[in-house]
């Protein structure tokens, strides 16, 4: 028997089998490698977004159909809109200033012998959790320059400038020769005679916190056409001194300012020795001797940069540490892969450094630029667990973002999973077209 072979059909080649895929493999043996990660996909994925579309329809109990009703909430609530405010302000400036950081760092580092190093201690931070991040940078934001690290620089720098009070405390007994003189001052309840030093008692200065340098305080002497006077730390360490009197182991009270004041002006003014002595001319004769209140006012305390206007800043300023390595290492790999051809001949025809950088470094780096971008575009979109863990109970209003948002309103106190699955489905519509962006320049990428 004999088989007729129309010419021109396109005949199978030996051993061809209509059920394997075009590698070679069986379909069914395909279908049974991808069944698994399509059924976890599903699970894990799908459904989830499904369900948050379908749930966030309806009220609170989930019993009643409520239409739009949480998505109005999200733009008419105030603590969402302060949210939604606050992811706009993510989302334009942490991906924006990482980038610019990562670009800087890149450029700079690239001829320099210890630039690896120097890109090793920025990227470092990277392999820190965000968790572990917040704690440190609570740490760091603490109110107390004495725990808070930037507020110790701050209030070093303020201090270095404008001087501080050395007695935030101090104040006299009713026995003292001293009264209330307003605004926090306080003055001598009798005139000063230029025959009879005068005395100025305090308490209330810890020992610990006495100026350095501070002398055992000694009795001022009489001088002729002065006034003089002591002005001492009444007080003796382990107890059994006498109020009024200068007793061996209290202190002068270095540096205070003292001023003679006649008729309301201030006539003359002198600040105090190591051993609190000071001296005054005749014009003091007659006049009232005040302690200004500069000499009590509270000492500069920094920044209060997790209050309500510096939180979100703050916070932002953390995000950055982390991921500016982030986007340092990827342009620095961009750039690793620019031709220098390129860069030389932009120097040979008189291009000065900064318009090589920025006519012909940046326009060449422009996808890895993108990249970085919309990359911790999507990030910032989600950021939860900074805030979280940064922002303190009284400024967390301020700082909310919709990731956090989404967790109260999902798990809070008070949880309303309507409203926390409509949150969760603007946050899936405001991260899609970023990624659409993101697969249309990988794409564009692929064909060149």
């Amino acid at each position: 028997m004999t088989t007729t072979v129309t010419e021109g059909t396109p005949q199978a080649p030996p051993g061809n089998d209509t059920n394997k895929s075009v590698t070679g493999t069986r379909k069914w043996v395909a279908v049974g490698f991808l069944l698994p990660a399509l059924v976890l996909l599903g699970a894990l994925v799908v459904y989830p977004i499904g369900f948050s579309v379908y749930r966030s329809f309806f009220d609170k109990s989930g019993d009643s159909f409520a239409g739009l009703d949480n998505y109005i909430e999200i733009f008419t609530d105030d603590t969402i809109l302060t949210a939604v405010k606050n992811n706009v302000i993510w989302v334009i400036v942490a991906p924006v200033v990482a980038t610019a950081l990562g670009l800087i760092f890149a450029v700079l580092t690239e001829r320099v012998r210890w630039g690896t190093a120097f890109k090793l201690v920025v990227f470092m931070p990277m392999a820190i959790s965000m968790l572990a991040s917040g704690i440190i940078f609570r740490l760091v934001y603490e109110q107390d320059p004495e725990r808070g690290i930037a507020n110790a620089v701050w209030v070093g720098v303020h201090d270095t400038f404008a001087e501080s009070s050395g007695f935030p405390q101090a104040h006299p007994l009713p026995v003292h020769p001293l009264k209330p003189g307003g605004g926090g001052s306080f003055v001598t309840k009798q005139p000063a005679r230029a025959d009879t030093p005068v005395s100025i008692p305090l308490v209330g200065v810890p020992p610990a916190k006495m100026p350095s340098g501070a002398a055992p305080a000694k009795a001022a002497r009489p001088e002729a056409g002065k006034v003089t006077g002591t002005a001492w730390l009444d007080f003796t360490k382990g107890g059994g001194g006498k109020p009024n009197v200068i007793d061996a182991k209290e202190l002068g009270l270095k540096g205070i300012k003292v001023e003679a004041v006649k008729n309301g002006k201030v006539v003359a003014s002198a600040k105090a020795a190591a051993d609190g002595t000071f001296s005054l001319p005749a014009s003091a004769e007659g006049a009232e001797l005040r302690l200004p209140a500069d000499n009590f006012r509270e000492p500069y305390n920094g920044v209060n940069w997790l209050g309500p206007s510096l939180v979100t800043p703050s916070i932002i300023g953390s995000y950055l540490w982390m991921w500016a390595g982030f986007a340092m290492v990827l342009i620095a790999a961009g750039l690793a892969s620019v031709p220098r051809e390129l860069l030389e001949a932009a120097r040979v025809d008189g291009a000065t450094e900064w318009q090589v950088f920025r006519k012909v470094t940046v326009p060449l780096l422009a996808p890895v630029l993108g990249v970085v971008m919309v990359t911790l575009m999507i990030n910032v979109l989600k950021i939860f667990d900074l805030v979280f863990i940064i922002a303190p109970g009284s400024s967390q209003d301020d700082a909310n973002v919709l990731a956090l948002q989404l967790y109260r309103s999902s798990f809070g106190t008070d949880a309303d999973l309507g409203v926390g699955s409509a949150i969760a489905v603007v946050l899936l519509l405001l991260v899609i077209p970023v990624m659409l962006v993101n697969v249309r320049r990988m794409r564009k990428e692929t064909r060149r």
